[in-house]
């Protein structure tokens, strides 16, 4: 390997970015914090963007297109970068950030793992109680927010299946079409 391999992009770098931008502009919604009560806190913001990635992820490692799998990954990288980047400019020292970047990172795999199941089966009741344990996690036993953790996973479910109808070639080219506010159910 040359020098300039290591200045050279991974192939699906910009374009992992592109869509990692996309579902976290999706994560952002005013809607999701306002209508269905998400804490707006930083603990509220991460784990939308965990799953909003989280969907995205799952949706190209599905694709049987071979580029899917390393789209993913490119996502997911994007990801895990702009984590470390705002908690540096958040202040966090460099002997920390990489401790903090890993407990995210078992944050995220957890979540996914969760998420994953209860959609594989459709279950929006198991959908419901992952959401309302890792979105509403400040809420004791009992009191999480149900209808909204309801709401949430019916919203989940269908980002899922508008991001499965979704034509690869408008991933690879960094347009995924999340659902606008407008097209979410009720």
């Amino acid at each position: 390997m040359g020098l300039f391999a290591l200045f050279r992009r991974k192939p699906h770098e910009r374009t992992g970015f592109a869509l990692y931008t996309a579902a976290v502009a999706t994560a952002r919604s005013p809607f999701l914090f306002e209508g269905i009560g998400v804490p707006d806190t930083l603990d509220g913001r991460f784990d939308l963007i965990n799953l909003h990635v989280a969907l995205l992820v799952r949706r190209l490692r599905a694709d049987p297109d071979p580029r899917g799998a390393a789209l993913a990954q490119a996502v997911f990288d994007a990801m895990f970068a702009d984590m470390d980047l705002n908690l540096r400019e958040m202040g966090v020292s460099d002997m920390v950030v990489g401790k903090r970047v890993k407990r995210m990172w078992e944050a995220f795999h957890g979540r996914a793992i969760a998420y994953e199941e209860a959609l594989d089966a459709r279950d929006a009741a198991a959908l419901a109680q992952a959401l309302a344990r890792n979105v509403w996690r400040g809420a004791t036993p009992g009191t999480a927010p149900t209808a909204s953790a309801e709401q949430l996973a019916s919203i989940v479910l269908a980002q899922d299946r508008a991001l499965a109808a979704q034509p690869f070639a408008s991933l690879l080219a960094g347009k995924p079409a999340f659902l606008a506010e407008t097209e979410l159910p009720a």
